[in-house]
């Protein structure tokens, strides 16, 4: 990423201080226009008007490594089935620690109680986005998202830098090393059930993204409460450039919304549970087949919310494209070869924009 830019075009305002102060209106360049501003339908299990069920997929992930072969394959089905019609799920009895996220999740809560110059002290910039932001991209005059946030690298071994995480709190940064290798493993193994749903070998897509060497990070977002929810988003509508997120959210403060068709309808998380979405990379690397889908957040004017997103991601020098064992005549490739570098610079310096990028690049028919 040597040809982003290195630093902020305009100066950086933390929203959280913004929040403190007791405004009672948000600054204009927080206003979304009013075809993007946030309608509330909540999510549930029951069926909306017309029957719609409007809650995203539910899977016991614990099935995969059953005894029971029908059981196995049941519930490799329900993911492949949320992967090709909802591009989100959410993963429950997982594997990783209930303990471990919720002291994770506590302590990034810490951090953002801290007094503004020791947070100031890990300041980012454009050029790798590690550390304390925010804003996303870097366009001079864009419209402004209602948060903060944290970002650090995981992966690849060599862009890891402890030192870059914050300390205080003091456990901070022993918690993110083993929430982040456990989160890892996870990733892994749900990559093997996309690769065999997608009709590939076990490790196609893990190979894709780089092997070994494939990257991973976290964003640890901060949405303040907000005088006027009504008018802004704590994260504009976006797919994810990379290959796969799993969300921990704040159960008790509902906030990401789901683009379904022509509707936002508003996820319910259940307790202990990561909200698995899908990628831009295996879009492409599915041919489609499984797709991306939009979301973004809605604010709070009650409660402040913490959310724990972890990136799996290719190596930033792979070249992604689809895969070969998907192409038929009746079927050719939607999308040229490109690396990630190149992909994700884009949403660097404009930010969050719909899924205006992967629609972007398809090939012509």
């Amino acid at each position: 990423m040597t040809n982003c830019v290195q630093s902020w075009p305009e100066p950086v305002i933390r929203v959280q201080h913004l929040s403190d102060s007791g405004l009672l209106a948000i600054p204009e360049r927080y206003v979304k226009k009013p075809s993007d501003r946030p309608i509330f339908v909540p999510a549930s299990p029951s069926a909306a008007a017309g029957g719609e069920v409007v809650n995203i997929p539910v899977v016991d992930v614990s099935g995969l490594y059953s005894g029971d072969a029908d059981l196995r394959r049941k519930t490799a089905a329900e993911i492949d089935e949320a992967c090709r019609e909802w591009g989100f799920f959410q993963a429950v009895n997982h594997g990783v620690s209930h303990d471990l996220m919720r002291r994770t999740r506590e302590v990034w809560r810490e951090f953002f109680e801290l007094p503004l110059a020791e947070k100031q002290m890990y300041a980012n910039s454009p050029t790798t986005y590690e550390g304390y932001g925010s804003r996303l991209g870097v366009e001079k005059g864009m419209s402004l998202d209602w948060s903060d946030y944290f970002f650090l690298n995981y992966l690849p071994a060599r862009l890891r830098d402890q030192n870059k995480w914050p300390s205080p709190p003091v456990s901070c940064r022993e918690l993110v090393e083993e929430y982040s290798k456990q989160v890892v493993e996870l990733c892994g193994k749900l990559m093997k059930i996309f690769s065999i749903n997608l009709g590939l070998k076990e490790d196609y897509l893990l190979e894709a993204f780089g092997g070994e060497g494939l990257g991973a990070c976290m964003r640890v977002n901060y949405y303040p409460k907000c005088p006027q929810p009504d008018l802004t988003l704590g994260l504009s509508s976006h797919s994810d450039p990379g290959g796969m997120t799993l969300l921990f959210p704040d159960e008790n403060v509902s906030g990401l919304q789901v683009r379904r068709g022509e509707n936002w309808l508003t996820v319910t998380p259940l307790p202990n549970a990561f909200i698995v979405n899908l990628g831009d990379q295996l879009q492409v690397l599915s041919n489609a087949k499984y797709k991306s889908v939009e979301h973004r957040v809605i604010v709070n004017s009650e409660r402040e919310r913490v959310s724990l997103a972890f990136f799996y991601n290719p190596r930033g020098d792979m070249v992604i494209k689809p895969a070969e064992e998907l192409i038929t005549a009746e079927e050719p490739p939607l999308y040229p070869p490109t690396t990630y570098d190149q992909y994700r610079l884009y949403i660097r310096m404009k930010g969050p924009c719909g899924k205006s990028q992967v629609e972007s690049i398809k090939s012509p028919q």
